[in-house]
């Protein structure tokens, strides 16, 4: 498995390694001093043998490729931005079934609902809670309120 952290200081530990074998320290202490297993350290010294200082080299994580490539995220894009209605549902309020379900159907590619978050996050878009707020509110008389009524019902006065 791969450890966690940043390639590049992965890398810069690896080649500490090797530096404090060079010196003759045995793999051993070299694993206790760097926190790492001591057959990590024989088999980084192996690469070492075998490629030089480029086996040691960080490697990017690729993973999986992306099932949308450039032209379809830009297509989806355009779809999320014209709006949920627009879409064919009943509110202007996407959800990742709905994305999900949007995706299916126009692009052809199944997307499990749990990881269309992770797909607007890199589309660059951040979950959003509509505020609740009643259709027939009427900020004239609001605003009124605040300005006439609530003076006079308050006991301090606002300021």
């Amino acid at each position: 498995m791969r450890p966690s952290g940043d390639p590049a200081v992965l890398e810069q530990r690896r080649k500490k390694a090797i530096a404090l074998l060079k010196k003759g320290e045995k793999p051993v202490y070299v694993a206790r001093l760097l926190g790492v297993d001591r057959r990590s350290v024989r088999r980084w010294n192996a690469t070492f043998r075998g490629n030089g200082m480029r086996g040691l080299f960080a490697r990017p994580n690729t993973g999986r490729p992306h099932r949308l490539n450039l032209k379809m995220k830009t297509q989806l894009e355009r779809k999320l931005l014209k709006g949920a209605r627009a879409a064919g549902f009943p509110t202007d309020l996407w959800t990742c079934p709905r994305v999900a379900h949007l995706i299916k159907s126009c692009l052809g590619i199944s997307y499990h609902v749990n990881h269309v978050g992770r797909l607007l996050h890199r589309l660059g878009w951040t979950p959003q809670k509509p505020q609740r707020r009643a259709v027939e509110r009427d900020l004239e008389a609001i605003r009124t309120w605040i300005k006439l009524d609530l003076p006079r019902i308050k006991k301090k006065p606002i300021g």
